[in-house]
């Protein structure tokens, strides 16, 4: 099997930077095949045209390279990158990211005496090409082959502690199909990040993380002097697979014992507590010296409601993903591109509904109007038995609401309107509605995707066009001058340099 290597390396390396870092990364493409790499979690603030997704970025032609430049404004916390076209993202191209805090930004605690990102997912023996393809002819993936963890399997990483001190652990789901569960034998995980919030710090022994999403938990060596399992297994799968690595006491007296832990296997009703468990920490300070919950997001009105449902239709005999009956057809050229030269024919806003149609599916470009500034609740409702896991690029979305059934306007009552969690990637159990809130304050053209990669690739996705009629570079950038053009942009401009 084929694993695509950045630098050379299994995950890819790390970008550690702080907040409000300038980020300078040249991109060579030594395969084959046009390739993009994509920043899950990080905002891109008035810059999509750095996001690196087809919707906003010309792939980059083998042999050539791209110079992202791009800032980590006014955040911190734990995300990763990945590889967006094609069905590259089974082949690995993935590493991690570490936004720290400035130095004189308090955090609510103690530095820890070392810092490990855990990349875990699922993994299959067939090739990436191998796996589009199936999907290509219409056809569902098969059951993974496994897990690994940092691009290992059982029992191929070793994590070393001294007894006594406390470590952090930052740990992301980087796979394409289903959620897992992180433990630690014989050893307690308080939660204290979850993608740039500092939480609640609750106390945990075991951890769902659902596709896409990425968590920080402290983990203190104070059991008896030997190694142990950490062990990640997958939820909400009839057969459960699993992987380990070790945690390893410098002064260890002996090597694992006993099965690794068991954790939780298909219990929904577990995973939706302690997600409502997750809590921001009021009081302590985010990416700026101000206390996160100095921003009231649950005493602003609401500007509109939209609602999307996703499902499973089958579309001239094959297989396909749609969002409010739409399945996302991939267009020719990037819309931010399209949008820029104002090319005609590719695209027309309002081609998404705001709400579920209830009929079949087809399929369409979709782009979704919004207007900048305005303070928008989304509610994603999953009739489907599967579970979902939804991104939207370029904002952190506050997590108002979850239950099962159906959602209706009664189902406000019960919304946390004080201290959820925001986060840029967020679950839908089976069955069962989650509610966000999010402030558009980020004009842009952003991807809202799922993070199940078939459902994503075969169209369940589409694009929100953020809009100021302004036209100023207070709201947003201009086209960089080393964009590549393709597509019907083929020849064009971008601005004199």
């Amino acid at each position: 099997m084929q694993g695509i290597l950045i630098n050379g390396q299994f995950p890819g390396p790390q970008i550690d930077c702080v907040t409000n870092d300038n980020l300078i990364i040249s991109v060579f493409n030594s395969l084959d095949e046009p390739f993009l790499i994509s920043w899950n979690g990080v905002q891109q603030r008035r810059n999509s045209w750095q996001d690196g997704v087809f919707g906003t970025n010309c792939p980059i032609p083998p042999g050539q390279n791209f110079t992202y430049v791009l800032q980590v404004k006014d955040q911190i916390g734990s995300y990763y990158y990945f590889p967006s076209l094609a069905f590259h993202k089974a082949a690995g191209g993935y590493g991690g990211i570490k936004i720290s805090s400035r130095p004189r930004i308090p955090v609510p605690f103690d530095p820890p005496a070392g810092d490990f990102t855990i990349l875990a997912g699922d993994w299959f023996k067939q090739n990436h090409t191998d796996l589009k393809a199936i999907l290509d002819g219409g056809n569902n993936l098969p059951f993974p082959d496994g897990l690994i963890i940092n691009g290992r399997g059982s029992n191929g990483n070793t994590f070393t502690v001294d007894q006594g001190k406390t470590y952090r652990f930052r740990i992301s789901n980087v796979g394409i199909a289903t959620s897992i569960n992180f433990r630690i034998q014989g050893h307690k995980m308080l939660l204290v990040e979850v993608e740039g919030i500092h939480t609640l710090q609750n106390t945990y022994s075991s951890l769902d993380i659902h596709l896409g999403q990425s968590l920080s938990v402290l983990v203190t060596a104070d059991q008896p002097p030997q190694d142990y399992y950490i062990v990640v297994s997958t939820r909400f799968t009839s057969q459960v697979l699993s992987a380990t690595s070790i945690l390893h006491y410098s002064n260890s007296g002996g090597s694992v014992s006993g099965p690794p832990p068991g954790g939780p296997t298909t219990e929904v009703d577990w995973s939706l507590e302690q997600a409502r468990s997750f809590r921001r920490n009021l009081t302590a300070s985010g990416p700026r010296p101000n206390p996160q919950g100095s921003y009231h997001y649950g005493l602003i009105n609401t500007t509109r409601t939209i609602r999307l449902t996703n499902s499973a239709p089958i579309i001239n005999g094959k297989q396909r993903y749609a969002v409010n009956g739409v399945s996302f057809l991939q267009p020719d050229t990037p819309l931010k591109v399209v949008d820029y030269f104002k090319i005609s024919g590719v695209f027309s806003v309002g081609s998404i509904s705001d709400n579920p149609t209830g009929g079949g599916g087809y399929l369409q470009t979709s782009v979704m109007h919004a207007d900048f500034r305005a303070f928008v609740e989304f509610v994603f409702e999953n009739q489907e038995d599967t579970l979902q896991s939804w991104h939207l690029d370029g904002y952190s979305l506050f997590v108002v609401g979850m239950d099962g059934g159906q959602w209706t306007p009664a189902s406000r009552l019960r919304y946390n309107l004080m201290d959820t969690v925001s986060r840029c990637t967020v679950q839908v159990y089976p069955n069962s509605w989650t509610a966000i809130y999010v402030p558009l304050d980020n004009v842009g053209m952003w991807n809202v995707r799922s993070e199940n990669w078939a459902r994503q690739y075969l169209g369940q996705q589409f694009y929100l066009r953020v809009y100021s009629p302004v036209n100023s570079w207070r709201d947003e950038y201009p086209i960089p001058k080393n964009a590549l053009l393709c597509g019907r942009a083929t020849g064009r401009r971008t601005r004199p340099l």
